[in-house]
């Protein structure tokens, strides 16, 4: 079935109706490895099946710099074509990215589609998006992606035309017909993504106006989030062995060992090279991470290179503004490869090993979770008069109680609670980061 937003531009990246035949292309630069460019592929490729399509063939070339006609050298384009027609290929998806000449020249050349690797993760992203805002994010980035690739037609038979922008009118003229109606409907775009954003900042509001601190999971796109979400909350979200499964955020609350409850949200994957239009569209989405008071960030211990995920999901938080939030490394899948994951916490002071699947170590990750949230608190020592009992429900329900003396008028309570609470309660509150060392034990309650 198709979706509304990829007919609005005329055409979808990748047509799902059969599975595809991919010719994989990878080039090897400056500061790069060829083994870099294998394990890049190797991603790509299973970007390519989630995408709907198979690959039948792969080259790959070493370059000092991209050609600017063909990205690779003409000759290797020859070579590519004939590739190509051995395999019986449909398309071409390019590991690197492709500049609009580029992808034009090489479909002039091959007689068939090359798209690279931006747009194969926008086709990813068409097919997961359900709500509201999801699905605007996304035909947002498909649109400015397209909108410079706006040309009349070229000869041979391309998997992504049939009717499709670019490929009908009468040239020049219906070109500027196309440009505008895209340009025109991103207008529209970022301004309901501009109303969706303020709704969703009067939710996150709402929320601090709980009190609770948030914490927000990041991580490589396949690292297990969701499952882990699900073990930690039994949520019931969705969970697939498939890059990209979610997108949309999911909060849940979530009670840790002192008691104190936090609201935990899982966030859409990252990946290598995200492209940036993609995170531009789903910044109001990935704000959760920036905003967060912690960051749990997971980590598939079973993956070939989990050095080279963490260093590629610290981009993206680069990007948003979320370095700045602390962060505790969860390496997931301990029951897949328990020798690797040892050695990721061992090389990674302060991370845990959890399996979201077997439960392994979650109460380990809760902990140490507890511990850091409680670092971040404020001790605070209030007196509250025995007539004032929603004060006091408030200091249970937003934060930790440490201890609570019963006197003739009212209750001393000494608590750990968030800045927003503090102030909430402020009227009550008679000392402030006392015995900040408190140690992290149930209430106790003295008469």
């Amino acid at each position: 079935m198709s979706n509304p937003y990829q007919e609005a531009l005329g055409q979808t990246l990748i047509d799902r109706s059969f599975r595809e035949r991919i010719v994989l292309v990878g080039v090897t630069l400056p500061l790069h490895t060829e083994e870099e460019t294998d394990e890049s592929l190797d991603e790509l490729a299973l970007l390519v099946d989630t995408a709907g399509a198979d690959e039948v063939g792969r080259l790959t070339q070493k370059r000092d710099a991209p050609d600017t006609a063909w990205f690779i050298g003409k000759g290797k384009a020859e070579e590519l074509k004939a590739l190509c027609l051995e395999v019986d290929a449909d398309t071409v998806v390019f590991d690197n990215e492709l500049s609009p000449a580029q992808q034009y020249n090489l479909e002039k050349l091959l007689g068939r589609t090359a798209l690279d690797r931006t747009a194969v993760i926008l086709d990813i992203f068409a097919q997961n998006a359900h709500t509201l805002e999801g699905k605007a994010q996304v035909e947002l980035a498909m649109s400015r992606y397209r909108l410079p690739r706006l040309r009349r037609g070229i000869s041979g038979a391309l998997s992504q035309q049939g009717g499709g922008i670019g490929t009908r009118g009468p040239g020049e003229t219906q070109l500027e017909v196309d440009r505008r109606r895209i340009m025109k409907r991103i207008t529209k775009l970022e301004g309901e993504l501009k109303n969706l954003g303020r709704t969703r900042l009067e939710q996150r509001k709402s929320r601090d106006r709980s009190g609770l601190s948030s914490v927000t999971i990041v991580g490589y796109t396949n690292a297990g989030k969701s499952t882990l979400l699900n073990a930690l909350t039994a949520s019931g979200v969705l969970v697939q062995d498939r890059l990209f499964a979610t997108l949309d955020p999911t909060t849940r609350r979530l009670s840790l060992p002192g008691g104190e409850p936090v609201l935990l949200t899982d966030t859409v994957g990252f990946v290598r090279r995200l492209p940036h239009g993609l995170i531009e569209a789903f910044k109001s989405t990935l704000e959760v991470a920036s905003e967060a008071d912690y960051l749990v960030h997971v980590v598939d211990g079973s993956a070939i290179d989990p050095e080279g995920q963490i260093r590629a999901v610290h981009e993206v938080l680069e990007q948003i503004g979320g370095s700045r939030v602390p962060e505790l490394l969860v390496f997931n899948k301990a029951d897949l490869a328990p020798e690797a994951v040892r050695e990721l916490v061992a090389a990674h002071r302060g991370s845990v090993a959890v399996s979201g699947v077997t439960g392994e170590g979650i109460d380990d990750l809760l902990r140490v979770l507890s511990d850091r949230i409680r670092a971040l608190s404020v001790v605070v020592e209030l007196f509250i008069p025995y007539d004032h009992g929603e004060a006091l429900a408030m200091v249970h329900r937003e934060g930790e109680v440490v201890s609570t003396a019963h006197e003739e008028t009212g209750a001393r309570v000494r608590a750990r609670l968030g800045d927003a609470s503090v102030g909430r309660l402020r009227p009550y509150v008679v000392a402030t980061n006392i015995h900040n060392d408190v140690a992290a034990t149930p209430a106790s309650t003295a008469e």
